[in-house]
């Protein structure tokens, strides 16, 4: 370890042992790269997620009674109605006359039932196939949840749950914007079949498992929006960096810390996966056509090759913006970059600064290529190094 990353440690300790942490300090200091070394950059991301208050002395009561609501949460959405604690003689009160697998009524938790079987699918089809550059999703958690797992319990799992329903796929697919496909050809996409994943003993659970119940909260409780394809590609990266946090404490905790970080990130970009704000001011259409205008206020030659060529930032700018850039790159890069973007006081706009700084640092190719060639070059971004598009994107917003 350098002399130099020594420093930047030290630097953030000191900020962090502050009995009030001075945030401005704490932004400043992440927005060139959080080290992962002692939990900083967990630690730093809750904060900066507005997940922990800057005052260190309530961050116990609170972490608490968050965790403990995420237990509730639970126990209230993902305990199926129609199972009971068979060993201890429950009777099946939640199967009555008024209330039935076959009850029509839209207030019935049966039919509730029967629609959130349709989100999930959903959820676990993209789930299953989250970072699969890497294994780590695919592997068993530590602290799997034994609230679910009890063997003392008969509650279903959702891996189960998605087992035993005959819903089809085709009734479940929720696309943003009629896109077919928001991965990147640069990360392989292709989910193995089910039966190839690592079968894995009672009373353990994998990371997407982990992950797949947080989104399945997460749009039981904001049924306005539920769930969208591309929310998995959120919530991975935030559930990956807690859940390998060194501190085994914190570390047990990383489902709930991250559902509610998610659950803060989500609304400041939920308008980006609600179709009817596409053309207002907060949805995504906008934040798209600022990116260009952006360009042709710092390049005005690539912007008019792209303009003469057809190419509608739709075609590649909806998912670097939609998922915060985690399709674009390598895992450990996309952390990196959110360190920038949870840091930036304006942290959306400093990300369309991000996107024009990726079209500048390619201008040479995209103003000789084609429309093939460049659609190809954007849709598959050459360029891995991203200290230099943060620094390139730093330039800009200072040039402003």
């Amino acid at each position: 370890m350098s002399s130099l990353h020594k420093s930047r440690i030290a630097d953030f300790q000191d900020v962090l042992k502050e009995p009030s942490i001075v945030l401005e300090k704490l932004r400043e200091l992440s927005f060139s790269g959080i080290p992962c070394e002692g939990g900083l950059r967990c630690l730093c991301w809750k904060i900066l997620l507005n997940y922990l208050p800057l005052e260190r002395a309530s961050w116990t009561s609170i972490l608490a009674k968050q965790r403990g609501l995420y237990s509730q949460f639970l126990r209230e959405m993902i305990i199926q109605p129609g199972i009971a604690k068979a060993n201890m003689g429950v009777s099946r009160e939640d199967v009555t006359f008024e209330d039935h697998p076959l009850n029509p009524n839209p207030e019935s938790r049966w039919n509730t039932y029967f629609k959130d079987n349709e989100v999930l699918l959903q959820i676990d089809k993209d789930v299953r196939r989250l970072c699969p550059d890497i294994s780590f999703f695919q592997r068993a958690t530590e602290y799997p949840c034994l609230l679910i797992l009890d063997p003392q319990n008969e509650f279903e799992t959702l891996r189960k749950r998605v087992e035993q329903t005959t819903l089809k796929s085709q009734t479940v697919a929720r696309n943003r914007s009629g896109v077919t496909n928001m991965s990147s050809p640069h990360k392989n996409s292709t989910p193995p079949a089910l039966n190839e994943y690592e079968v894995l003993p009672n009373g353990c659970e994998a990371h997407w498992e982990v992950v797949e119940r947080i989104l399945f909260i997460y749009a039981k409780l904001n049924p306005g929006i539920a769930y969208v394809q591309g929310m998995n590609e959120i919530v991975g990266p935030l559930y990956y960096t807690f859940a390998t946090d060194p501190n085994s404490e914190w570390k047990e905790h990383a489902e709930a810390d991250t559902f509610f970080c998610f659950t803060n990130l989500m609304a400041e970009i939920r308008d980006n996966f609600i179709k009817s704000l596409d053309d207002s001011q907060c949805g995504i259409t906008y934040k798209m056509e600022k990116v260009y205008s952006t360009l042709k206020d710092k390049d005005v030659e690539l912007y008019l090759k792209l303009q003469e060529q057809n190419i509608k930032p739709q075609f590649f700018a909806f998912r670097w913006l939609t998922l915060l850039l985690s399709q674009e790159f390598l895992l450990p890069d996309v952390i990196r970059i959110w360190d920038s973007l949870f840091a930036d006081d304006n942290r959306f706009d400093f990300l369309l600064l991000v996107c024009c700084a990726m079209l500048i640092l390619i201008r040479e190719q995209l103003l000789e290529g084609d429309f093939t060639v460049n659609m190809r070059l954007l849709q598959d971004y050459p360029i891995t190094d991203v200290c230099q598009i943060l620094q390139k994107a730093k330039e800009l917003q200072d040039s402003k």
